[in-house]
């Protein structure tokens, strides 16, 4: 049944009140009466308001007592005319969210040889049915839930289920509506149904990596499992797959590494891997024939099919996923997980719509849904079972899958609670787990206090952020491309860019920062989003050759690798990446967001730079403070020359192998001097053009010669 009839629209808008719209063209001006029929019996409703809201006459009734959910009741005007109760904007109210909230951990289907309990949360169902498709016959058999405590509805049925397919069907509103489990942990190809599987058959033996000291010590770089696999020159076998990814010693027809064995040699800590969970975007049986990015999110609990080698498997994609995870592990790197819980692809059409309409999404004063994400809705985090949802979905990732972290796509969307309960059950599982997500101040109607918003940051002290004034300031303008940053040459960045290289903590009384400690700021100047910095520079410097451009990119690098707080690199950075000018790639073809490994051979020797340069940063902690206090104690900027900016680490010999450090940046290619605050020898192991932290290249005395655009590092013993 896909629509209902009727003469005039009842609602249950809150706990107390119905709201009842007629239609002027049935309305003649008389007086109205309304009756709300409760067990055969018609019971007065009180009318407390009455007024002409276009196209209806709109009547607000009181209710004598409370209904019951999981019924259905009718409302009676004074002719007799019925109509039923609908279930309206009541299950955004506080009461229902309390009334309703399910705190156990047993929604989804759980799993035995011989039968199968289910469970789904639909409080304002009036009937739910589980419908079962047996693979090997496509016969299709429907059974009828019970309705238990907190809106819950269950069933056990005995027999052997295993890679069935499922559905639900659940009736509100008179409107029987077919949906996926939202809790489902394996799928059909392209997501259409539900999969019963024994989890226990994915079991893939999990290899530790030792655990991080501190946030800081991380240094993350970003992919995209197609990108990084799918080129010809790539030598991986398994293109665009989980098991391409995991290939070892690939390389490239000339001989130079690629794939994992790249990853590993270039020294990052950290894959934060593009979502990995089912999407849409991508015809999981055609997969090359579409590109997406996947933030389209369909199922969370379920890997995507695309990257598998077998979609139509349900297994295939889930030990796939979970072999390249240990893959990374036995190459001593952590994963990092791109998640998207703060919107679904099409808000009507998604499982959480149907199975509670108009609960799991926020919807603003006039009951609009907001559409802060701008693909037309925001996930309601503050609700409790969308919290619960939330949680429950990371707890699975993290406790199945064994990622190491998570990075939230438009956190700000989401509220403060839900990322704090994210953060506490992550910590009580892998103390080490990161937690970063885009913290900015979206359009959606949560109050500003409750938004996991970078200005909030100091209520969410254990998550990062990522950090658009560093990126700005060392890039320039990410959405005005013509905008420079210092490393494009503007010499009037100066407080910026100590405010970025310190953390963007509170150094000084000239810099209030935007966090408590650099454990929070995620260091970067480019992402999947938007241009790549090469992209960016063909606009803004067309003026400029190749070679002093390369030089600009490689000295924002070594900024984002040498500031205090978590780097953060995008694949195909470190050999100045381009996707041919465009500036939102995420469903253009390969040829535009592919990683050119033909490119990697180009420019090995700047890789090389970056390897040192990251090396370096591992070398001596005084580069990775997690506290603010170290980075005031420790850390002081030297009077430069525009262009310049120069700063010096003291008496820092406990945190590494040297007592004081001085770090120069420089974004013009005029000669000058630069004074040395210490006497006695100074080694200088960083140029624009080499990098040696193990081996220095020749000490300085006094003054150093800034010659080239490019970052200088001495040190003292």
């Amino acid at each position: 049944m896909l629509s209902v009839k009727r003469d005039y629209e009842a609602y249950l808008d809150d706990m107390n009140s119905v709201t009842i719209l007629l239609p002027k063209s049935a309305f003649q001006g008389e007086e109205k009466t309304f009756y709300l029929e409760r067990n055969h019996r018609l019971e007065t409703l009180e009318i407390v308001d009455a007024y002409p809201i276009e196209p209806f006459q709109k009547y607000v009734c009181k209710l004598c007592h409370s209904i019951e959910f999981g019924k259905t009741y009718y409302i009676q005007d004074e002719k007799g005319v019925k109509t039923d109760l609908q279930i309206g904007a009541v299950i955004r109210s506080k009461e229902f969210d309390d009334l309703f909230y399910y705190d156990r951990d047993d929604l989804g289907v759980s799993f035995n040889e011989n039968s199968i309990v289910c469970k789904i949360w639909a409080p304002i169902a009036t009937a739910v049915k589980i419908r079962l498709t047996n693979p090997s016959n496509f016969e299709v058999k429907e059974y009828p839930l019970t309705r238990e405590n907190k809106g819950v509805w269950t069933i056990n049925l005995e027999g052997r289920f295993e890679n069935f397919y499922y559905t639900y069907l659940v009736c509100v509103n008179l409107i029987w509506r077919e949906l996926v489990d939202p809790y489902a942990k394996a799928v059909s190809v392209n997501g259409e149904f539900g999969v019963i599987i024994d989890l226990t058959k994915t079991k893939v033996e999990k290899i530790k990596v030792p655990p991080l000291t501190q946030a800081t010590d991380a240094i993350i770089y970003e992919l995209h499992i197609r990108d990084f696999t799918i080129h010809p020159n790539s030598g991986i076998k398994c293109k665009g797959k989980y098991l391409g990814l995991a290939e070892n010693d690939t390389k490239t027809k000339n001989g130079y590494t690629t794939g994992l064995t790249y990853l590993r040699e270039l020294g990052v800590t950290h894959v934060e891997l593009l979502p990995i969970n089912d999407f849409a975007g991508v015809d999981e049986e055609q997969p090359n024939h579409s590109y997406n990015w996947g933030y389209n999110p369909l199922h969370y609990n379920a890997p995507e099919g695309s990257y598998a080698l077998n979609p139509y498997d349900p297994y295939s994609r889930i030990i796939e996923l979970k072999k390249m995870i240990q893959a990374f592990h036995r190459h001593g790197l952590k994963v990092i997980m791109d998640v998207v819980y703060n919107h679904v692809f099409i808000r009507e059409s998604s499982h959480f719509e149907k199975l509670v309409p108009g609960y799991f999404f926020r919807h603003d004063q006039y009951g609009i849904p907001s559409n802060g994400s701008g693909v037309g809705n925001d996930i309601a985090s503050e609700r409790k079972m969308v919290r619960k949802f939330i949680v429950d979905s990371i707890r699975f990732w993290l406790e199945e899958y064994d990622v190491d972290g998570f990075r939230f796509d438009l956190m700000g969307l989401l509220d403060i609670e839900t990322m704090n309960e994210v953060r506490k059950v992550i910590s009580s599982r892998k103390k080490d787990a990161i937690i970063l997500g885009e913290g900015w101040d979206m359009p959606t109607p949560l109050p500003y206090d409750r938004k996991a918003i970078i200005a909030n940051s100091v209520k969410m002290m254990d998550i990062a952020f990522f950090n658009d004034h560093f990126r700005d300031t060392v890039k320039g303008s990410t959405f005005d491309l013509v905008e420079k940053g210092f490393s494009l040459g503007n010499v009037h960045k100066k407080s910026q860019m100590v405010e970025s290289i310190t953390g963007s903590i509170s150094f000084n009384s000239q810099h209030r920062g935007l966090f408590q400690h650099p454990v929070q700021s995620i260091n970067y100047v480019e992402s999947h989003d938007n241009h790549t910095f090469w992209d960016k520079m063909t606009f803004c410097l067309d003026e400029e050759d190749e070679d002093t451009k390369r030089k600009r990119q490689r000295l924002a690098t070594s900024i984002v690798l040498l500031s205090q707080g978590i780097p953060f690199l995008h694949s195909g950075q470190e050999f100045f990446r381009t996707k041919k000018g465009e500036g939102n790639s995420y469903n253009l073809p390969d040829c535009i967001n592919q990683i050119d490994w033909s490119s990697r051979e180009q420019f090995d020797e700047e890789i090389d730079y970056v390897k040192k340069l990251i090396h370096l940063r591992k070398l001596h902690g005084a580069f990775r403070f997690a506290k603010a206090e170290l980075v005031k104690k420790h850390c002081t900027f030297l009077e430069t020359n525009e262009g310049i900016m120069a700063y010096q680490l003291n008496n820092v010999l406990q945190f590494g192998p040297w007592s004081h450090l001085i770090i120069v940046h420089c974004n013009q290619k005029r000669s000058k001097r630069l004074s040395l605050t210490r006497n006695g020898d100074w080694q200088l192991i960083c140029t624009p053009k080499v990098c040696s932290p193990e081996k220095p290249l020749y000490i300085i005395q006094e003054k150093l010669e800034v010659q080239d655009i490019g970052t200088y590092v001495l040190y003292q013993t």
